[in-house]
């Protein structure tokens, strides 16, 4: 059992990676919890996570995702492939002068969290989940799957594989485009049942801006919250965290050899009952006996979106220490 420590504020630092420079916010001193954003956000996502979780004893290090940030941006589109976000995870860990850490994702994060633990469970004893369950690699080829969706809309993620496309709706109001995609997936701002979906856009002409609510912030983000995602995006383009959703066929090939693969290692779920994530992939979480054999806690929160350790950060922050607690050293 890790005694809490009195939490000093949160540092700011760069380490060497594999593709140049990862930045990181670190607080707290115990065993290692590494903190991974999703899409578009960046380490300030777990804000609430790093005071508590050194709080309660642990080393919190929330980093900003290649391409994001203060990270480094490489140029290639492929630079953005699963394996060499893990390899990034895994170069953190060993520069923090560590040998093993617990990954905790959100969004594309637990994806990446997910790949980690299954790539190098030597390193990633523990894998926590937010939004984005679990599910094997393998199945058909991604951007065939994607296509086949919406009918006479398209998925929004088809619509991000094309550079420069995406690009050109958010880049001239990057500020506004934020506001309206946060709110547009947040319990208390998102469109009501019945209307047009915010994942897809009309075939021709359509944007995804569209579909967003307009002129209110969800009640998690307060506009000096939205000026700090802002003023991240304004500065770096959005290019470099549009290109994760531009490897997702190269992933699934390089991944082939994992198709239908477990995590064996414990693990934890936490969804949004309102988070579309979470409903449609109702299935992976069904066949987590399967494909999580060592989950140990799976938590649904009524009333939640997508943006969910922002939404409900005391409620994430009690379930997260809890699990924390409940590994074996």
């Amino acid at each position: 059992m890790h005694q809490p420590a009195p939490s000093a504020d949160p540092r700011h630092r760069t380490i060497e990676g594999p593709a140049g420079r990862l930045h990181l916010v670190e607080q707290g001193t115990g065993p290692l919890v590494l903190l991974v954003h999703g899409f578009p956000e960046s380490w300030y996502s777990w804000r609430h996570q790093l005071p508590a979780l050194a709080a309660a004893g642990y080393r919190a290090v929330a980093l900003d995702v290649r391409g994001y940030g203060r990270s480094s941006k490489p140029a290639a589109t492929d630079a953005y492939r699963m394996l060499d976000l893990v390899e990034d995870n895994v170069a953190l860990v060993r520069a923090l002068g560590e040998e093993r850490a617990t990954v905790v994702g959100h969004d594309w994060g637990s994806n990446i969290a997910a790949a980690s633990a299954l790539l190098h469970p030597e390193v990633f004893h523990a894998v926590g989940l937010l939004s984005v369950p679990y599910a094997p690699p393998g199945g058909p080829r991604p951007t065939d799957a994607f296509a086949r969706m919406g009918g006479d809309q398209e998925f929004y993620v088809s619509y991000f594989q094309e550079p420069g496309r995406a690009e050109a709706e958010m880049e001239p109001d990057v500020r506004g485009w934020l506001a309206g995609f946060y709110a547009a997936l947040s319990a208390d701002t998102m469109p009501d049942q019945g209307e047009p979906d915010p994942h897809f856009v009309a075939r021709t002409g359509g944007r995804l801006r569209d579909r967003f609510p307009v002129g209110k912030l969800p009640a998690w983000l307060s506009e000096d919250d939205l000026d700090v995602y802002a003023g991240e995006f304004e500065r770096t383009g959005m290019t470099g965290a549009l290109n994760r959703y531009r490897n997702m066929d190269r992933d699934w090939e390089d991944l082939a050899q994992y198709a239908g693969a477990p995590i064996k290692q414990p693990s934890l779920f936490i969804g949004g009952a309102l988070d579309a994530s979470t409903t449609w992939m109702a299935d992976a979480i069904d066949a987590y006996p399967a494909t999580l054999p060592g989950l140990t806690a799976s938590h649904i929160l009524d009333g939640c979106g997508h943006w969910i350790q922002q939404e409900r950060p005391e409620e994430v922050n009690r379930l997260l220490t809890g699990w924390l607690a409940s590994l074996q050293p």
